[in-house]
């Protein structure tokens, strides 16, 4: 009896030690190498959309102390028109947006219409590839263009028919601090209302959507968005 309590301990040991193995490889790995995030609403429309799951480089910019928010070292630092995942200011929840403001930039939205350092965004008519996943009575109800200015050049979409703080500034973005917008402009909490994102509340680059499914229709896989990459 001793000897199979003992030999049962042993497996059960075993099982334990290779499960604790795992998590010390993957749980570093996550949190300073890659990793996913789920987006689960529409503020990033039409480049994310909602319930899609994105991958999340975290060796873009820099490489941070596993579980935390130091850094050991840094390469580089957030472009115009990224996107990216950091924590929010307000109550430090892990959020998509787009970069739209570097430090010392002068940034404006004027009904919508994005001002950085005194130079006018223009605005070019969207391929229909980008809307074919929204629903027909939103699309219909809802303006889409690409916005362009600099290093801009990405989808956006404008929801008349619902309120929105369609302008805003002009506000100067601090020193080692970022100013995010969400894609749908008329229905994201972003800097707008949060304000500024410190750099080292950034925790990485969003190149590609990994998987994608849709709630208005049971959660069934969204195929044409699976690997899709973003602009």
């Amino acid at each position: 009896m001793k000897k199979q309590f003992a030999y049962y301990c042993k497996r059960l040991w075993n099982g334990v030690g290779e499960i604790l193995v795992v998590l010390a490889i993957m749980v570093p790995f996550r949190s300073s190498i890659a990793d996913w995030n789920h987006v689960p609403s529409g503020s990033m429309k039409p480049t994310i959309l909602k319930c899609e799951r994105v991958f999340v480089n975290k060796l873009a910019y820099d490489l941070k102390v596993p579980l935390t928010t130091w850094h050991l070292a840094e390469w580089g630092n957030p472009e115009r028109g990224d996107i990216v995942v950091f924590y929010s200011p307000a109550d430090q929840k892990r959020l998509v947006k787009r970069v739209i403001g570097l430090p010392g930039d002068i940034v404006e939205l004027r009904n919508n219409q994005l001002v950085i350092n005194g130079q006018f965004a223009e605005y070019v008519r969207l391929d229909a590839q980008y809307t074919a996943n929204i629903a027909d009575k939103e699309r219909a109800r809802s303006v889409f263009a690409r916005e362009q200015l600099g290093g801009l050049d990405h989808p956006i979409m404008i929801m008349p028919f619902v309120p929105a703080k369609r302008s805003f500034g002009p506000v100067k973005v601090p020193e080692n601090q970022y100013l995010m917008f969400g894609d749908n402009r008329d229905d994201s909490a972003d800097s707008r209302f949060f304000g500024f994102v410190e750099r080292k509340q950034i925790v990485g680059k969003v190149p590609i959507v990994v998987a994608s499914f849709d709630p208005d229709k049971f959660y069934f896989p969204r195929l044409n968005r699976w690997f899709k990459l973003l602009p």
